[in-house]
């Protein structure tokens, strides 16, 4: 077995009481062909629902990080990236299954272009069909217009910063990509550092993105690196209000650092 300083990829995977979600995902990512060299890592903030116990009995070779409490997203997933000197990083969300050869080519992609520090996939929905993830970055009016939801009675007035006029089937430049799949090159880690923790969820990937571009990097989204995405099952277990309150405090924090 390879030693873990010489593994090409940190899978790194951030649960909260979704059990069988997280099983499902370690399956998909454990069964990629051709498999890279990995090194998995589960963050658990404070599960219930025996999510630890089941892994360390299906996947041994996991390595578990089992916090107290729940550190949200941007500090668990610091956690496994501190954890790891793998050579590039993905952090992905427990509700993810990759489709074979996906992992593979991300390593593949992120050795070709060091330039390119995040890499986003072509993301599919319980739908099947491919997922709008594109985001460019968020101005004062197009948030405001999805907190008081005026984006469902005029949809095409956020289509700007939605992505909605980018080509799904092209590898492109973007200003920002989902969180659930988000594959950090190496180069990146050394040059950017670790999320912002400032952040407990919402808004870290886009702050994250924001400093890639800073330095001068690439996020590119490349739509031959596929995975399905089921969105936000740790999230159905949250209140409406929690889920606004947390909106609102990350939206605060970004655009205070940013504008």
């Amino acid at each position: 077995m390879a030693v873990e300083s010489q593994k090409d990829l940190a899978v790194i995977i951030v649960s909260w009481n979704v059990k069988d979600a997280v099983l499902e995902n370690l399956r998909s990512v454990l069964a990629s062909d051709p498999m890279p060299a990995l090194d998995v890592i589960l963050v658990d903030n404070a599960s219930e629902d025996g999510t630890v116990e089941a892994v360390r009995e299906a996947f041994p070779d996991v390595r578990v990080i089992v916090n107290k409490e729940n550190r949200g997203f941007a500090a668990a997933n610091n956690q496994g990236l501190a954890a790891t000197t793998a050579r590039h990083a993905l952090l992905l969300n427990p509700d993810m299954r990759v489709e074979p050869g996906a992992l593979a080519k991300t390593v593949d992609y992120l050795d070709a272009y060091p330039n390119v520090a995040v890499l986003g996939a072509k993301l599919i929905g319980k739908d099947g069909r491919p997922m709008y993830h594109l985001r460019r970055f968020p101005t004062w009016k197009d948030q405001l217009v999805i907190l008081l939801k005026l984006g469902k009675l005029f949809p095409r007035i956020i289509d700007r910063y939605m992505g909605r006029d980018l080509d799904l089937a092209l590898e492109q430049d973007v200003d920002s990509v989902r969180g659930s799949y988000f594959a950090i090159n190496r180069t990146a880690l050394d040059t950017i550092g670790l999320l912002d923790e400032r952040y407990f969820i919402w808004f870290e990937e886009v702050d994250y993105c924001r400093r890639v571009k800073e330095k001068g990097m690439s996020v590119r989204y490349v739509p031959s690196i596929v995975a399905h995405d089921s969105v936000g099952k740790s999230f159905a277990q949250r209140s409406r209000w929690w889920k606004r309150k947390q909106f609102m405090t990350s939206l605060m924090k970004y655009f205070w650092k940013w504008l």
